[in-house]
């Protein structure tokens, strides 16, 4: 799937039908789902011609996100076989949506992708390509050989990100880059 236009950030994906009624499972990609899906909430897509999509109902169900969505006709998604054809589909906002981050510790992920990694010593290790979100925040750096690399983010590892400058530090611990 390419890569979701630059002014817009991904909030969730389309999963699986769940029921027979027309609800979507949502891989929520946001800290603030109550507010990012709530009804009435319209939502940018990717790819483009599956939206925009209106939020009509949300609920949560053994800890999944559920919505229920409209399309761009304005037409509710009321059957399984509807929703499984927005499986995949990239939910987007406007960055300019986003509100500003208080605690100069914490960024958006669009924010950190495209920055140059350096080591201590000013050495280039590479560029962020990505930021996942599993166990704990993995920055995906990508080596001038093509290899790409993980990067635990957090302030031991990556001591300094300086988004004016467009790059992080990061201190890795001996054997990790080796990985």
């Amino acid at each position: 799937m390419p890569d979701p236009a630059p002014d817009t950030v991904v909030v969730g994906r389309i999963g699986r039908p769940h029921g027979v009624r027309g609800l979507a499972t949502v891989e929520v990609r946001t800290d603030d789902p109550d507010l990012r899906f709530a009804p009435g909430e319209v939502l940018l897509t990717d790819p483009p011609a599956r939206g925009p999509l209106t939020v009509v109902d949300r609920r949560w169900h053994s800890g999944t996100l559920l919505l229920q969505l409209a399309g761009p006709d304005g037409e509710t998604y009321g059957s399984r076989e509807a929703v499984d054809a927005l499986r995949n589909t990239l939910l987007l906002v406007p960055v300019a949506d986003l509100p500003e981050i208080e605690d100069p510790d914490s960024f958006y992920d669009h924010q950190l992708v495209g920055l140059t990694a350096r080591l201590l010593d000013d050495t280039v290790l590479g560029e962020v390509t990505e930021v996942r979100h599993e166990a704990q925040d993995l920055l995906v750096v990508r080596r001038r050989e093509g290899a790409e690399v993980l990067i635990p983010f957090v302030s031991a590892l990556v001591p300094t990100v300086d988004l004016a400058g467009g790059f992080l530090v990061v201190d890795p611990p001996e054997g990790l880059l080796e990985l």
